[in-house]
């Protein structure tokens, strides 16, 4: 599905990732763990074409992102749903507007029932109508991850997306997340807390990528 060979990504003529081989498969549900400023965003970026490998091969959906042009690239990303770090809204529309987003660029029309039953699902249904700046930031978050997904993309990518939520909360989009995998899909979150991936580990058969020395690791039992 995604596919890293010998691929590595610099930074002004400095080495952020190096010699990185490694295969998201369909369904798989993958931790990527390091220190701050290892190179969790930038493998995350690489993942949907956002960044291009400075040497390498980056292939998603069975082609080499090389290859892609910015139309390739456009249907790429509508298989993949990306929840970031900051989750940017636009202020002057409402929640349920902000959700269906993709949908409008898309072209395609939201139908009320699936954004009803989404926003029902990850637990915003009674604020279809509030505005970004009215709601807490464990609700932004689920409003991020409802946003991802509402194409029914094949991968979710999450980049830190606990980092401002306390631990109850934590669980409850981790719980969305397993369920997303449950359903079939690829997930991939970046976070750097080690105590939610451990609780994860005890959900579902999640596998640890750990960034050191520029390179990415299988991580051991040692979690």
């Amino acid at each position: 599905m995604i596919a890293f060979e010998n691929v590595a990504y610099n930074y002004g003529g400095g080495e952020l990732l190096s010699d990185i081989s490694l295969r998201l498969a369909p369904g798989s549900f993958h931790f990527l763990t390091g220190p701050s400023g290892a190179g969790k965003t930038t493998f995350l970026k690489l993942c949907y074409a956002e960044l291009l490998p400075t040497a390498g091969h980056v292939t998603i959906f069975d082609h080499d992102v090389h290859g892609l042009t910015r139309d390739d690239v456009a249907m790429t990303r509508r298989r993949i749903g990306v929840v970031h770090q900051d989750c940017q809204f636009l202020d002057h529309l409402p929640l349920s507007a902000n959700i269906a987003l993709p949908l409008m660029v898309a072209g395609r029309a939201a139908p009320q029932g699936d954004l009803s039953d989404l926003m029902g699902w990850v637990g915003l249904d009674r604020l279809a109508h509030s505005l970004p700046p009215q709601l807490s930031g464990g609700e932004r978050q689920r409003a991020a991850l409802a946003r991802a997904i509402i194409t029914g993309p094949d991968v979710i990518l999450a980049d830190e997306p606990t980092g401002n939520l306390d631990w109850d909360m934590s669980l409850r989009l981790l719980t969305l997340l397993v369920e997303l995998n449950r359903m079939g899909k690829t997930v991939v979150v970046a976070t750097h807390d080690l105590n939610l991936i451990r609780q994860a580990k005890s959900l579902t058969a999640a596998r640890v990528l750990r960034i050191a020395k520029r390179r990415i690791q299988l991580a051991g039992a040692d979690l």
